[in-house]
Order: structure tokens, then C-alpha cells, then sequence
């Protein structure tokens, strides 16, 4: 072991220094584990490493799991394969890796030589490792433009990555929280930020995107101060100076009128606009008479909070924002986008110390798999679902639109689909796909359908013919990268310390199949020279030195604007048409949209649709991070299970009273769009007008045939979730602000449905909202309160 540095023997054990990734799921936080293995391989424990320098020997629940995970006996270990016609029955049958390849290969070079390697998709998940690889299993592999997921609108870190781009021209901005240094918060460079905005956020639970969140404990510790933008009295809420509960989907609005503070009452940085801010005169006029009192009756905000809220932000240099998902899940995210990353450029606070760090986007193994793209004929790309008609920004990327690619396997036009691959994907659980009983529906349809994972899914009973079984980061080598390189404070090496046995990582089957489809854009015999090719086209070592020292941690420099360092021909700015931040944006309007932000009312909602508000008289958000589980995962491990044994939704004591629920009965949750089972949790955490719904539900221990599919339509969220229609610019969908109503029912089963039922539901459409004048009143909403039909 002596080449070996990350391998040590302790006690009679083997120690195994490591970073975490996936599988099982997480994001790319690259917590530092000590894996404890005996003389015969086998997991003894796990600890966390002290010695990482972000996460210091800290592990959420999952990572500590890991044990539970790795033993679990029903991981899929082998490849399976049954017949197209056994679909939803579980007749699978173990079959050997050659086999596997066998029946890959000769599915893909038929549907290539009969319909077009377009004909195929590959549906890739979020967070996870795969997020790297699948694009590459698109085009390298399967020489297919159509890599999408089944998430609506896209609305998943891309949406704020291409707002950033647009704006910043600069990799994903972060909250400094000295992760670039070896002595943290000691290092004489850094400052603790005074305030921190954590605009729909929950970084505790979720540690997203590659932040640390308990990083956010660790600032509050050393004096900053929150500002926490979110429906729900989350734990950080409760401890923050200012606790902006908004109606959910008003994010934008609340931007504007934290704008019109900020700039009305001259509380921004003159001279960093002067020098390096685009359109601030124009965005002054847009929000002019955007004050918090017209914010108040849209938000159900007081109008004191948000202008202390921004009074308190603007005057305490530096400050910090994190933006999170609930960005992405509304229609009008992008908007909001814009508005939140506008106060942070006026303020002053970009990549300065204790600020909001930029980077260019660095990660090589991130514009690998972009680059990939170059594997597919330009004939096929020309018909990558792209929604360019639609959505002219979103054609700009790589990716195929999701509602778009939904619509084109419903209708045949202009081409069938033929095979769709999944790739660490569950879509039709309550995780990603709107109107999962359409994506069901859809995907039957296929010729071949094939998945590679570590656990059997609904979306693999039920739709493939092949599965390909998956490793854990404790069984592969691996390299993760936090924020997927577009801002990395540091690199890890997953290093390998259980045997794996035929399990494989997503990066193993990606060479294994390519070798198989398209050998010359796979010339790699193995990850480790995979790895070093792609280290070496930033560094002068390889995979081998990053596993010996586990976390190497990037160079950094503040206020890189001023020295050219955002910009490829090295000159001083951002990377931007007008080498500006662009709060007004020179190139939404070639897109056909609004250059300057604006708030739009959600397509369903009290105001937009006031005669589906009085049947259905409660506002819906769904999505909050829990820390026992990723998404769909996890539910089948015994510990993580006893910590969040149901999916619960969340009711104001009042609300509760007048429907009669108490805590822990069943409620079914109903829309226009269709119905599911949660449990009750009863607590003043969100507005009497509000509820919140977990997502990710699914029952491993129910019936795994279909229809039910492990109680997979029983409790999802998702099912109420209609597929709109999203903005210009393609991105955002309503999974954080709709309607519903609630009431008590005696089990699960009051939520059941069946998938081949289901009749898809014409749905409001946003974007005539986007001008029209709503009127917002308390009136209106106290005659509904005395009525009796809502809070």
C-alpha cells in the first residue's frame, strides 16, 4: 500500500480515506469519509475524516447509512433482462455482463439503422455523479442529441446557471465561505459576510449543488446575520433577523420591491455600478414603483419586513445570497434570477471577500462531456427536441427540452421515439416528472426501454428490459467536483474501498458501452487513464496524486474582474456582450423576452384563477429537502426510513382545526390535475393559506407489479403537478405554487390511481399573465375568509 497514501491500517482494520458522491444520491459535496473495511474486505464502519478541510469530520445521516446501503439485500448486483411484453411484472432475470452488452448493443444498432439515432433519449436524474457522465452516454455512446430529464422546464441548477451566464457571464455564484483556503476562516484574505440572504434555500438539508450547508451554522457562529426568502419557518428561518415568508410563486415580486429600497433610497455602491454594472438606470425605472406596499397584498409580505430586510442588506458590507431551486420551480424564476443576482452586483458584493464568489467555469470533465456533442452527426443534432420555436435560449445549450421531448413521443411528430435510456433517473416517482402518469404513459410506448441503478424503481419495473446495476462511491474510483466545476473550491478523489463485485460505476459502463458503439470516442482502458487525460489538460499530475491527497483545493483570487480573469481574452470584466454585469440584459431581447425583470402571477393561484381558488382554496408548494433521503432514494434503508418513516404534509394549526385533521392522519391532497395520500404534520411552520408536500415518495416494501408499482401513485405529489406551458425562455415550471384542497381520508389507498386511466387536463397558460394587471386586495381575501372557503 505504500503507493497507496489513502490506504492506512488502524487497529486490526483497513482505513480508507475517501470523498463522497454517488451513488447512493447527493450532490457534489465531496464530504470527507474514513471507510473501515476487515482482513476480508467487508465494511466495518464509517467515519468522517477530520482532516477534509470543508466538511472537518462531519456526515449527515445518509453518509453514515453507507454500511446499510452496501448490505442492503435487495440492491440490484447483476444484470437483468426480461421480455418487452413482461413490462410491470417482475419476471427478471439475472444475466451476465457480456449478455448485457450483447442485448444493448444489437437494440441500439437496430433502432440506428431502422429509425435514427434521434429516435433515442437518454433521461438523465439530478445531483448525482451520472450528472457528469450522461450527457456523454447521449453522444459518445448512443450518438443521440436527446439527453434531457423529465424534470419540467429543466427547472434544476440549469435555470440559474444560464441566468448567470446571461448576466455574469461567470461560472455559479456562491457564498464565500472560505472554502478555497487551507486555514478557512483564519486565512487573513477573509471576511465573514454580515448578512446572508438564503433565497429559497435549505442548504442544511439538502447541501446543495456542491455547498457544504452546515457551513451556514459554521458564519452564524462567527456573528452573520440571516435573511431567510422562504414559505416555510425552516430552522434557519426561525434564527434569521429578517424572515421573508412569501406566498409562494411571488419570488419575483419581492425582488422588485427589495430593488426599489435599495436603489429609491441611494443605498447601493455608486462606484462599482459606475465601473462595472450595465443597465442600472434602466432597472431604476422598471422598479420605481415597485415599493414593498405594492409588494405587500401580492407577497401577503409586510411591507416593514421587506424594506428592513433590504435597509439591512445594502448597508452591511460585505454580504452574501444563496439562491436555491425554488428559483428554478416557478415560471417566473428566471425573473427572480435576475433580481436576486442584480442586488448582489449593486451592492457591491461580487467576489469580494465574505461576498458572492465567481469563477469561469473550470471543470474539464464538464466540458468533456459537452464537447461530446462533436460525436453526433450534424444531421442528428439538427433534430435534437429542443424547443427552438418555443424557446430560443434553451436551444442555445445542449440539452433536448423535457416538455417538448413529453409532447413528441405523445404525437409522433415529427418522429417517433424508440428507446429510452435511464440514467440515474426515476421520473415517474414524485421526484421529477410532471404528470408522471403521461411520462408512464409515453415511455410504454418504446421499443427498448433499458436503466442503470442500484435499486429496483417504479420507472425500472415498470418500463425497462434491461438493467445495468451501479456501485457506490465506496466501491469505485471516482473524482468529484463541487457546483460540476462551475465554481470548484476543491477537487476529491472517490477512492475505491469495498469491493464492488459486478456492480459498476456510471463512468465504468459509459466506457464499456461506448467501447461496444463508438470505440474511437472511447479510447480509455480505465477510469484512472480517463481521469488523468482529463487532470491533465488544467494540471501537471494525474488521478493517482489527487487520490494520494484526497482533497486538493483550487487557487483563488478575489475581485478577478479587475485583473481579466473572467474573461477568455484576459482583459478586465465579465464575460458578457458588454463586458458588464447585465441587470438589464443585452441578449434576452434576440430571445423575445422582457431585457429587464418583471413579475408574472402564477398561471393557478388566488388572483390568475380566483373560480379554481374557491374550490380549491389552498396554496400548494411542494419540494422541501429532508435529511434522510435524496429525491426518490433512500427509502428503502431501515435507519434513514425511521427517521422520515412517511411522506408528510405540512398545515397550519388552524387550517388543520377546520378540516378536522389532526397530526398524523392521512390527508388527500386535490387538484383539477389529480390527488395523493400524505400524512399530517400539524405546526405554525407555514401560513394558514399554505401547505407544503413532500416529494420522492414511493413504498419498496409495497407491491412491486404494476399497476402499483411499489405504491408509486399512492402518495405523489407530482400527479398534481400539470405540465404548463413554460416562460421565453424555456426554464421554470410550477412545482413550488399551485392550488388544492385537503381532507381526511383512512390509508394511502385513498390516493391510488391507475396510470393507464389517465386523461391529461388542458392547463392555464402563463405567459398571457405576464401583462395582464391582477387586482391584489385584502378585501377580496377577507370576504373569502368570512365565507368560510379559505385562509
Amino acid at each position: 500500500m505504500a503507493d497507496k497514501q489513502w490506504i492506512t491500517e488502524e487497529d486490526g482494520l483497513t482505513r480508507t480515506r475517501t470523498c463522497a458522491w454517488s451513488a447512493p444520491g447527493c450532490h457534489p459535496v465531496g464530504c470527507g469519509l474514513l471507510i473501515y473495511t476487515d482482513a476480508d474486505g467487508n465494511f466495518v464502519k464509517v467515519e468522517g475524516d477530520p482532516d477534509h478541510p470543508i466538511t472537518e469530520g462531519r456526515l449527515c445521516p445518509r453518509c453514515l447509512a453507507i454500511g446499510e446501503f452496501l448490505n442492503h439485500p435487495d440492491r440490484i448486483r447483476h444484470p437483468m433482462k426480461r421480455a418487452r411484453e413482461d413490462r410491470g411484472k417482475d419476471k427478471w432475470e439475472v444475466i451476465s455482463w457480456d449478455e448485457a452488452l450483447d442485448i444493448l448493443e444489437t437494440e441500439v444498432r437496430h433502432i440506428w439503422d431502422t429509425y435514427g439515432a434521434e429516435t433515442i433519449t437518454v433521461m438523465k436524474g439530478t445531483g448525482r455523479e451520472a450528472t457528469f457522465y450522461a450527457p456523454a452516454m447521449a453522444q459518445a455512446v448512443f450518438k443521440t442529441s436527446n439527453s434531457a430529464q423529465a424534470l419540467s422546464g429543466n427547472s434544476c441548477y440549469g435555470p440559474r446557471t444560464v441566468v448567470a451566464d446571461y448576466m455574469l457571464g461567470a461560472g455559479y455564484p456562491e457564498l464565500d465561505y472560505a472554502a478555497f483556503f487551507p486555514d478557512r476562516y483564519d486565512d487573513p484574505r477573509y471576511e465573514v459576510p454580515k448578512y446572508i440572504m438564503l433565497w429559497g434555500k435549505s442548504p442544511l438539508q439538502s447541501n446543495p449543488d456542491g455547498l457544504f450547508g452546515h457551513a451556514i451554522v459554521d458564519l452564524m457562529k462567527l456573528g452573520s446575520k440571516l435573511i431567510v426568502i422562504d414559505p416555510r419557518l425552516t430552522w434557519l428561518a426561525s434564527r434569521a433577523e429578517y424572515h421573508i415568508q412569501l406566498r409562494p410563486g411571488t419570488d419575483a415580486a419581492v425582488g422588485l420591491a427589495l430593488l426599489n429600497v435599495i436603489i429609491g433610497e441611494d443605498l447601493y455602491d455608486h462606484e462599482f455600478c459606475d465601473k462595472w454594472v450595465y443597465g442600472l438606470d434602466e432597472l431604476a425605472e422598471r422598479v420605481a414603483d415597485k415599493t414593498p406596499e405594492w409588494a405587500e397584498p401580492i407577497t401577503w409580505v409586510p411591507a416593514d419586513v421587506i424594506r428592513g430586510a433590504a435597509r439591512a442588506f445594502a448597508t452591511n458590507a460585505p454580504s452574501s445570497i444563496l439562491w436555491g431551486l425554488a428559483i428554478d420551480q416557478m415560471q417566473n424564476g428566471a425573473q427572480a434570477g435576475q433580481e436576486m443576482l442584480a442586488i448582489g452586483a449593486i451592492c457591491g458584493y461580487m467576489d469580494v471577500p465574505g461576498g458572492i464568489t465567481l469563477a469561469l467555469p473550470n471543470s474539464f470533465m464538464g466540458k468533456w462531456s459537452y464537447d461530446t456533442l462533436k460525436c453526433v452527426d450534424p444531421d442528428v443534432v439538427a433534430k435534437r427536441i429542443d424547443g427552438k420555436e418555443n424557446h430560443p435560449a434553451f436551444a442555445v445549450g445542449v440539452y433536448a427540452h423535457p416538455d417538448e421531448i413529453l409532447e413528441v413521443i405523445e404525437t409522433e411528430q415529427p418522429y417517433a421515439f424508440h428507446m429510452a435510456y435511464f440514467y440515474a433517473s426515476n421520473p415517474i416517482a414524485p421526484c421529477m416528472g410532471a404528470e408522471p402518469e403521461r411520462w408512464y404513459n409515453a415511455f410504454m410506448k418504446m421499443d427498448f426501454n433499458a436503466a442503470q441503478d442500484c435499486f429496483m424503481t417504479p420507472t425500472i419495473m415498470g418500463l425497462c428490459d434491461l438493467v445495468l446495476p451501479v456501485s457506490s462511491f465506496a466501491e469505485h474510483d471516482g473524482v468529484v467536483m463541487p457546483h460540476f466545476g462551475r465554481n470548484t473550491h476543491f477537487m476529491g478523489a472517490i477512492n475505491t474501498a469495498i469491493d464492488p463485485g459486478e456492480c459498476k460505476s456510471d463512468l465504468e459502463i459509459c466506457l464499456m458501452v461506448g467501447k461496444r458503439l463508438n470505440p474511437e470516442a472511447w479510447p480509455w482502458n480505465s477510469v484512472e487513464e480517463f481521469f488523468d487525460d482529463q487532470i491533465h489538460t488544467q494540471y501537471d499530475w494525474g488521478f493517482k496524486e489527487l487520490q494520494n491527497q484526497v482533497v486538493f483545493q483550487q487557487p483563488f483570487e478575489y475581485r478577478k474582474y479587475e485583473k481579466g480573469m473572467l474573461r477568455p481574452d484576459g482583459e478586465p470584466g465579465f464575460n458578457t456582450p458588454t463586458g458588464l454585469i447585465e441587470v438589464r440584459s443585452s441578449m434576452y431581447e434576440d430571445f423575445g423576452e422582457d431585457p429587464l425583470p418583471y413579475f408574472m402571477e402564477p398561471a393557478m393561484s388566488p388572483y390568475a384563477t380566483p373560480e379554481l381558488y374557491a374550490e380549491y382554496p389552498l396554496v400548494l408548494t411542494t419540494g422541501g429537502r429532508d435529511y434522510a433521503s435524496f429525491h426518490t432514494e433512500h427509502r428503502q434503508i431501515p435507519s434513514l426510513r425511521h427517521i422520515t418513516p412517511d411522506p408528510l404534509v405540512t398545515i397550519h394549526p388552524e387550517t388543520a382545526a377546520r378540516y378536522g385533521i389532526n397530526d398524523g392522519d392521512y390527508v388527500c391532497i386535490e387538484n383539477p390535475y389529480g390527488k395523493c395520500v400524505e400524512r399530517a404534520r400539524v405546526t405554525k411552520e407555514v401560513e394558514p393559506r399554505v401547505i407544503h408536500a413532500t416529494h420522492g415518495w414511493w413504498f419498496p416494501e409495497d407491491d412491486p407489479e404494476a399497476p402499483g408499482l411499489y405504491g408509486t401513485w399512492k402518495a405523489n405529489i407530482n400527479k398534481l403537478l400539470p405540465g404548463f406551458k413554460v416562460g421565453k425562455l424555456g426554464y421554470g415550471a410550477p412545482y413550488k405554487n399551485l392550488l388544492c384542497k385537503i381532507y381526511k381520508v383512512d390509508g394511502y389507498d385513498a390516493g391510488d390511481s391507475d396510470p393507464t386511466q389517465y386523461v391529461p387536463r388542458e392547463a392555464p397558460s402563463p405567459n398571457s399573465l405576464a401583462k395582464d394587471p391582477i387586482e391584489y386586495s385584502y378585501e377580496r381575501q377577507r370576504e373569502r375568509i368570512e365565507a368560510g372557503r379559505a385562509y
